[in-house]
């Protein structure tokens, strides 16, 4: 969602919103194969070209190679580096803990300096997940309820627009409920539903510059309304549970990200929607988007622990790979001022992203039937391992350059930053006497938020990051000495 224009916010207070169960009272401020898999565009209905340039048949939306993340010889990789995942310099953020709930939020809308985005529902839980609720900060540094609103059925996601402070906020029942906040926040009218799914909704984003509402839902449905008069204007079936939406106001494509670990492109129209182009290169399901409208590059965040960035306005098909997380990639913010992506997953780990950097795409992985260094032959291959009189040996694959190796041909280990392999990982003996210091680099640094975190904004004009997580509690974040 593009963010309007900021509002001067008062001295005196600063508005939290949230959905959650708690009671009313005082906030206090206080991969298991051996061949590599690749990216890929699938084939659409304009012939797969670059959704920023549709019209361009020079677009090539061709992805390149990376690994197979969550398991296997790559997992034991990323786990044996899992000791740089710790915050440097002892305590570079300033945390400001708010015990919101007592029991699993729904879904929560935080807003610093006015600002406020959506974030991804969690579990329902009955009929405990009924409230809205917005939280003033008041001049003793302690939040109030301001309003306590009980929604007809639970509540699962939310987009508020800072601008018109109209607030949207999607129900399991498949309803969209909007309203219209007072300038002092203390006030919620109800303005209009929209009858969009047939069962939960999973993302919602308002379009200010359309006076759209995007949403999709449970019923595998991406659909799209007027706000201005509640109509729907299309719809388009997805081949997943859809889990990652975002949205370009300039080309009107919508990028959806699902469950099968597919990137969905669509060109929207006013009545209608095309299909551009489809991107798979996720093992696991996506569960992530994020959206750069400058560069035009799309953030991609996923269950098989890796984040994924597709350069799509460079129209060449990129897709650049990013290994930092020990579990799953919960979400993705990006400053845009400062070109830093910032991810957080269910290891509790924070990594910032150094984007302003020229990375290098990960090599395909080669197969062969015998080490193509030393030559000797792989366990299948027993014609060769009857000739030679000797053992088949277990195939690896060198990170750097893709060669099937075995493992004496691949006994080191090292870091490459650039290709995104933050850990260190498996190299051949020769690549790994060809990288140098500089290349080891790092470009990303590592944080730990104690807490499984599942949704968080990040406010650069501040520079604060709220995170929200499993354990009931919202952190604020000062992001300023890593992200300047």
């Amino acid at each position: 969602m593009i963010a309007g224009p900021r509002r001067p916010a008062p001295a005196n207070q600063s508005p939290c919103l949230s959905l959650c169960p708690c009671p009313s009272g005082l906030l206090s401020s206080t991969p298991r194969r051996s061949w590599r898999r690749r990216p890929q565009c699938a084939p659409s209905s304009d012939g797969g070209r670059d959704p920023a340039q549709a019209a361009d048949p020079q677009a090539d939306p061709a992805a390149a190679g990376r690994g197979v993340s969550g398991g296997g010889e790559y997992g034991r990789d990323r786990a044996q580096g899992r000791g740089r995942h710790q915050c440097l310099g002892g305590q570079p953020f300033l945390p400001l803990h708010l015990p919101s709930c007592p029991e699993m939020m729904s879904s929560l809308s935080l807003l610093v300096s006015w600002r406020a985005r959506a974030v991804y529902p969690a579990s329902s839980m009955g009929n405990t997940l009924r409230t809205v609720r917005v939280w003033l900060k008041r001049d003793s540094g302690q939040y109030w309820p301001s309003i306590y609103h009980v929604m007809p059925s639970p509540c699962s996601c939310m987009s508020f627009n800072p601008e018109t402070r109209r607030l949207s906020i999607g129900l399991d029942n498949g309803t969209i409920s909007e309203f219209l906040l007072s300038e002092d926040y203390n006030k919620m009218t109800p303005v209009k539903n929209y009858q969009a799914h047939q069962s939960r909704v999973t993302m919602i984003l308002f379009v200010l510059e359309l006076e759209w509402v995007l949403s999709t839902g449970q019923d595998k449905q991406f659909a799209w309304h007027c706000s201005e008069s509640g109509q729907r204007l299309g719809g388009y079936r997805t081949s997943a549970v859809a889990s990652g939406l975002q949205f370009d106001v300039e080309t009107r494509h919508v990028f959806i990200g699902d469950h099968s670990g597919q990137v969905t492109i669509l060109k929207l129209e006013q009545e209608n929607c095309t299909l551009v182009t489809t991107f798979r290169g996720h093992t696991g399901g996506v569960t992530a988007l994020c959206w750069d409208p400058v560069q035009r590059v799309l953030f991609s965040g996923s269950s098989d622990h890796s984040v994924i960035m597709w350069d799509i306005g460079g129209r060449k098909g990129t897709a650049i790979e990013l290994q930092g997380h020990s579990d799953r990639v919960q979400a993705l913010s990006y400053a845009q001022h400062t070109r830093q992506l910032i991810s957080c997953g269910g290891d509790g780990g924070i990594v910032v992203w150094n984007m302003d950097v020229e990375r290098q795409e990960t090599p395909e992985w080669l197969d062969s039937d015998s080490c193509q260094k030393c030559d000797q032959p792989f366990f299948w291959n027993f014609k060769q391992m009857w000739d030679s009189k000797k053992i088949g040996l277990r195939q690896h694959h060198c990170r750097k350059c893709g060669k099937a190796v075995c493992g004496k041909c691949s006994s080191k280990r090292s870091s490459i930053p650039l290709m995104g392999f933050e850990f260190e990982v498996r190299v051949c003996d020769s690549c790994h006497e060809a990288i140098t210091d500089e290349e080891r680099a790092p470009t990303a640094t590592f944080h730990d938020s104690k807490h499984n975190i599942v949704h968080v904004h990040f406010d650069a004009t501040r520079g604060w990051l709220l995170t929200s997580g499993t354990d009931k509690v919202i952190k604020l974040w000062d992001m300023t000495p890593v992200v300047s």
